[in-house]
Parts: C-alpha cells; structure tokens; sequence
C-alpha cells in the first residue's frame, strides 16, 4: 500500500520542468533532496509532485519503476493510490490519467503483474495457476490493485467525479476510494457525498484519519466506518475507544510518522507503546491488543523508506521476533480490499512460506 514516487526521479523530472522555464529548479531541489520534512514541508512536496507528474508518459514511466521497486523486495500484493489529475492544458483528463497509470501496469516486464482485468467469463485475464506459483515454476509475481484518491483541496464535485470514474474502472483493478491530502485543507463535509455514493456502490473506503489534532473529524470519520484508517496519529482516549469498538483497521506508517514529527519518538508510536506511558494511554496500543492493522510506506519517496524498512523498523523497536513479523504480514491479506479469489491466493504463498521458516 504506497505512492508513487522516488527521490532521484523527482529531481531529475524538477530539473526537465526547470530548463523549459515552468519551475524554478533552484527553488525546489532543496525541498525534494531534503530528508527529514515536516508535514508542512511534506505537502510542500506533494504539490511539486502534482506539478511534476502532469503528462502522460511521466505517469506511466513512474507507475512501471514503482512496481518494479516494490516487486524487487518480494511484495506480494500492493495497494497504489493515486489522485487522478486534470490539466486541460495537455488534454489530461482525470480517465486519461488512469488510463496512462494502467499503460505503466501493461509495461512491466520484470515480473508479472495481476492487475485484475476480466474476460467476459469475469476471469482475470493474467490469473496463472497457484499450483505452479506454489512450485517454483512461474516467475515472480505481483497481485497489484488500484484505489483512486480524492484530494482534501477538491471540491465536492471533483471529488464525485473521482468515484464515478472508480466505478468505470472497477473491471480494471480499481477497488476503492481514499481520502487524503494536506490534513489542514478542506472540510469532512464537502467529501461525505462523494464518500457516501462510493459506499452504497459497494466501492471500499480508506481515509488518512487523525494526521493533526482535529476532534470533530476525527469522531466523523469514525462514525462513517470505512474500511480502514491511516495514521491515526492525534487520536484521544474516547477515540481509540471507538476505533477499537469498531474494529476499523489502522494503516500504520512508523517512517511517515516519525520524519513529520507527528509522533515524537518511535517508542510512544501507538502501534504498541511499552511500557504505557501517559503521552497516550493504553488504549493506543493497538498491536498488543490485537487490533488489526497493516503496516504501509506512505510514500516511499518522500519518506525514503521500503516495506521491508517499515517492517525491520517495527521488529527492533519493539522486540518483534521473526515469527511475529511473519504472523503480522500474513494477518495484514484479512484486511486488503481485493477479493476471496485473491485472498486465497495470498495465504496460499504464505502457507507455503511459513514451512521454509525457521521455527
């Protein structure tokens, strides 16, 4: 479950911009080669990004290496979220940047990619048999699914044409909708229409919940029940008591959260706070308690960070043992928003992986 985009990428396509005169490149090299950002720099970031990624083939080219990053250190399946973009001045409409985003997908060779296109039998039309996943005698292979992101600057209208083109695209691998953006922008209620089509539409919902201190949303955003949350970061006692109650899985983002100073230190993250202390109180432990949650990137560009940081990261700071990490990736397939068929083939892969761990 990620973005888009690397470091090294953004400079060079800021430098590109800089020498046709649309950017300053000077103005903006220090915020892309910058490491540790606030979360006002991050979105700083973010909206160089959406500068950068306005033509179709820049679209395709990152979501091919994004792809090829993540299948590169053995992921499985992957959720990519992104925020289909207009710009009039290029003709790019927000299906013609999708349809650039699948063009990346088609054109990755290095594995194979499910992405969920259907023949009229409504079998995918690139399943290969779990036998022969199982065996060893395919080559590696990525499930790769698609969630669409309204951004909190859109306006209810743009943010329903977002889930009309979801509903368009769901033969397509686009299997829900995500609320993100620059936490401090926007109101929950300009978003809820749009939110409360997708759902009656059967569309899944992940919102980015609690990134700042705002109680109001925070309560609405629990009392509308999406499928899952992220972050989580701003939480109090009564809504963690809520979330728990409700059993909404938390996308967790350790890196994300550490490098916006969202959370002060790893050690008080409320994956799982040990010993408890009175910054958040034991209703944040989340992974002692059993909550269920998935451990995520963010963007993992931005925050120069891959899964498999975020998961070592989890085991040293909190004493995680091997089989702990497996058992906590292996939970994490409940909670995606793909289908049984899917479901099934990823606990296939890892029941054939849990014999060649190491007790």
């Amino acid at each position: 479950m990620s973005y888009f985009f690397t470091v090294i990428f953004h400079r060079e396509l800021a430098r590109v911009l800089g020498e046709k005169g649309v950017i300053v490149f000077s103005d903006v090299e220090h915020v892309i080669m910058k490491n540790d950002r606030s979360l006002h720099e991050v979105f700083k970031l973010f909206d160089l990004i959406h500068i950068l990624t306005t033509d179709h083939a820049t679209v395709t080219r990152i979501t091919k290496e994004v792809i090829e990053d993540f299948a590169s250190e053995n992921v499985v399946y992957l959720e990519l979220r992104t925020t289909p973009k207009r710009n009039d001045s290029i003709g790019m409409s927000k299906r013609s940047y999708m349809e650039a985003v699948l063009e990346g997908l088609k054109s990755v060779s290095a594995v194979d990619v499910d992405f969920g296109p259907h023949n009229m039998d409504g079998n995918p039309v690139n399943n290969m048999n779990m036998n022969d996943i199982c065996n060893g005698s395919t080559r590696k292979k990525i499930y790769v699914r698609l969630l669409l992101s309204i951004d909190r600057r859109e306006s209810t209208e743009a943010a329903m044409e977002t889930v009309k083109l979801a509903l368009e695209m769901r033969d397509l691998g686009v299997l829900g909708i995500d609320l993100s953006g620059n936490p401090i922008v926007g109101e929950w209620s300009t978003f809820l229409p749009a939110l409360e089509f997708a759902r009656e539409q059967g569309l899944q919902i992940t919102l980015h919940c609690g990134e700042v201190p705002n109680k109001k949303e925070i309560n609405s955003m629990l009392d509308f029940l999406p499928q899952r949350v992220g972050h989580a970061c701003f939480l109090e006692e009564e809504e963690w008591q809520k979330l728990k109650s409700s059993n909404i899985p938390v996308e967790i983002c350790l890196t994300s959260n550490i490098r916006t100073n969202t959370i002060s230190s790893i050690d008080i993250h409320h994956f799982d706070v040990f010993p408890v202390t009175h910054y958040v109180g034991d209703a944040a432990n989340l992974y002692r308690a059993k909550h269920p949650l998935v451990l995520c990137t963010d963007d993992s560009g931005v925050f120069s960070t891959t899964l498999s940081k975020e998961y070592d990261l989890a085991a040293s700071t909190f004493d995680l043992g091997k089989w702990e990490m497996f058992q906590l990736a292996k939970t994490a397939v409940e909670f995606i928003f793909a289908d049984d068929g899917v479901k099934q083939d990823l606990e296939a892969i890892f029941d054939l992986a849990a014999k060649k761990l190491d007790p």
